[in-house]
């Protein structure tokens, strides 16, 4: 399941991309190792020209106790066997902790990339999975809830990524599912609340997995604590051959299928700069 991912683009581009404007951009720092209870940048659909923090892991608005929900199988409990050709019908609609939400909570969660490893292993054999021809900042299809607890009055938002059966490269990886990944044209239509439910969920589709890519990176991102990006070079091929130069020897290879010239310095997610490694 998708419990970590990549957000390394300058806040400026991320704006650019998506059309929207953060309030307080030197909040939102690159982080090459997000994962649960950490907050992500989201464009929620309350406020679908902003650019916002949301906590990773989402607490239903009725619960009684904080909850970490983060991933949200498209099919509910329907595909038990995560067949990649199911066809059936979409479960999240009647889930309770979710079907309020796919409704009219739905939002745009901001990455370059995410981790994922076989089924059996997990993230001790890690990949990190991007979108090819340099296609990023992408949009992951999410849903958001927010929670008040009712003895102190704290107010959280937090969202959970819809997962899909998994395409073809995550099946290559030993991977049984995939995070729901937005086609250009259709981030706009998520956000909006008027959309057909009927046009939401023809969204809830694996993406094409000749459009993606994925390399072997270090099982130290296991440790969510782990935030130097040293974590996202790679150690092994990509599951797909790319040839994206020809004189070697003057380039580096700077992982997720770019090169540069030269490198770049590095800075640590507590500086207030944004990682250009990536830009």
């Amino acid at each position: 399941m998708c419990g970590r991912y990549v957000l390394m683009s300058k806040v400026k581009a991320i704006e650019k991309k998506f059309g929207v404007t953060a309030d307080d951009p030197e909040e939102i720092l690159a982080d090459p190792n997000i994962g649960v209870g950490a907050l992500g940048a989201v464009i929620a659909c309350d406020n679908p020209d902003k650019l916002q923090l949301f906590q990773f892991g989402m607490t239903p608005f009725w619960a009684e106790k904080p909850m970490y929900l983060f991933n949200v199988r498209s099919e509910g409990d329907q595909n038990p066997d995560d067949d990649p050709n199911f066809k059936g019908a979409k479960g999240i609609l009647q889930k309770p902790a979710f079907r309020k939400a796919i409704r009219s909570q739905r939002c745009l969660v901001i990455a370059d990339g995410f981790f994922e490893g076989s089924k059996e292993k997990g993230l001790q054999e890690p990949y990190l999975v991007y979108l090819r021809d340099g296609k990023r900042p992408f949009a992951m299809a999410g849903i958001w809830d927010e929670w008040i607890n009712n003895k102190t009055g704290e107010i959280k938002r937090g969202f959970a990524i819809i997962t899909v059966p998994a395409n073809d490269l995550l099946q290559k990886i030993g991977h049984h599912r995939s995070p729901v990944i937005l086609q250009e044209g259709e981030e706009r239509k998520w956000l909006d609340v008027s959309t057909p439910l009927s046009e939401i969920t023809s969204m809830l589709l694996p993406y094409p997995a000749e459009e993606m890519n994925a390399y072997r990176v270090s099982s130290e991102i296991k440790n969510q604590e782990a935030s130097d990006f040293s974590l996202l070079l790679p150690i092994g091929e990509r599951v797909y051959p790319e040839y994206s130069f020809e004189i070697v020897h003057e380039l580096e290879l700077f992982g997720m299928g770019e090169t540069r010239s030269r490198r770049r310095r590095n800075k640590s997610k507590d500086d207030k700069g944004q990682l250009d490694l990536f830009s």
